[in-house]
């Protein structure tokens, strides 16, 4: 059974936080370490239930009491504001590549991506298109996305990870269908975001879009937003998984610079490491993430569908060759949407 409360915080508030945050710096009560997750959209309900948990096993463990302030938005959007000055202690976002950005800003010692399991991924996802009840349009796979008629909502990749993913799923799929030919995959995927009627900033933004109002036939979405919405809206939406998914690794790491200068670099390091647990890693998978431990992501079959079709980043050359060919300016996706326009 997924365990789900959704709270859609307003970006203007995280914004007044990341500010608050900024100006004051991450330590709190002398008798209370406090540290900041900056986080991506999808994940709120999640680092409220685990930092639950975390806090009170710290205690036990060390008998130090642990406050966690959360931070979430666009993926792309957070990398952004630590590098402009948000105090985040840890970041958890929605690929590596967010990251690498802090790090090269020299927030972040390199080599980060070592040094916790799975490069640094403590549950992953994929992506799946979520329809209304009845899925009137009939889709099925990522080609049903072309037909005439059919709305979309996807986020935006220039400021959502999450938004990348959903890219680099249906180009796989474009790059099967037409055995890796480049000029029929840029038709296949102009033709598939002309339907797309929203693009949000965040993928949490797109599912309130396509959910609260009421918007278009289809979302793009990571499993677990889609899995949120069937849970709390029980006969009223559908999940549909395509043939072709994309093995999706949300990545975490700890802001170095901040974290020496907040006194928090160890309680930081146990706040990730602390994901891996047994206790966490069945707490991701109730909140509709696949665990990283393949025994525990094996007890919630049930939940999850094991057996679709997954490529990874590692078939686009990694971020650095994903972001080069497709993300950056002037790169293929800013070519379809100009297209498009």
């Amino acid at each position: 059974m997924l365990r789900i409360t959704r709270k859609i915080i307003p970006v203007l508030l995280a914004a007044l936080l990341l500010a608050a945050l900024t100006a004051c710096g991450g330590s709190g009560d002398s008798d209370v370490i406090t540290i900041t997750n900056v986080s991506y959209d999808p994940t709120r309900e999640l680092y409220e239930a685990y930092n639950e948990l975390f806090t009170a096993w710290y205690l036990e463990e060390t008998g130090q009491e642990v406050e966690v302030i959360q931070s979430h938005g666009g993926s792309g959007s957070q990398a952004r504001s630590v590098i402009e000055g948000a105090d985040a202690d840890v970041v958890t976002l929605a690929l590596a590549h967010d990251i690498t950005l802090i790090e090269q800003a020299g927030l972040i010692e390199s080599g980060w991506i070592d040094e916790l399991p799975e490069n640094s991924s403590p549950y992953t996802s994929t992506i799946v298109l979520l329809v209304r009840a009845g899925n009137e349009k009939n889709i099925q796979d990522w080609d049903d996305l072309l037909a005439d008629g059919v709305e979309i909502i996807t986020p935006d990749p220039k400021s959502s990870g999450g938004a990348c993913w959903n890219f680099l799923a249906a180009w796989y799929y474009a790059g099967q269908l037409y055995d890796g030919d480049e000029e029929l995959q840029k038709e296949f995927m102009t033709a598939l975001y002309s339907n797309v009627i929203v693009m949000d900033s965040g993928a949490r933004g797109a599912t309130t879009t396509f959910v609260e109002n009421g918007q278009g036939d289809v979302l793009i979405a990571w499993e677990n937003e889609a899995l949120q919405t069937v849970s709390e809206y029980p006969g009223e939406y559908e999940i549909i998984t395509p043939s072709v998914s994309i093995l999706a690794e949300p990545s975490v790491a700890v802001v170095d610079e901040n974290a020496a200068d907040n006194g928090t670099a160890q309680v930081a390091y146990d706040y990730l490491e602390y994901l891996y647990s047994d206790e966490a890693q069945r707490l991701a998978g109730e909140y509709g993430y696949r665990p990283s431990d393949q025994d525990i992501l094996a007890e919630y079959a049930d939940t999850f569908d094991l057996t679709v079709t997954l490529c990874s980043i590692d078939d686009f050359g990694g971020w650095d060759q994903a972001y080069e060919d497709f993300f950056n300016d002037g790169a293929i996706f800013d070519e379809i949407y100009e297209a498009i326009e």
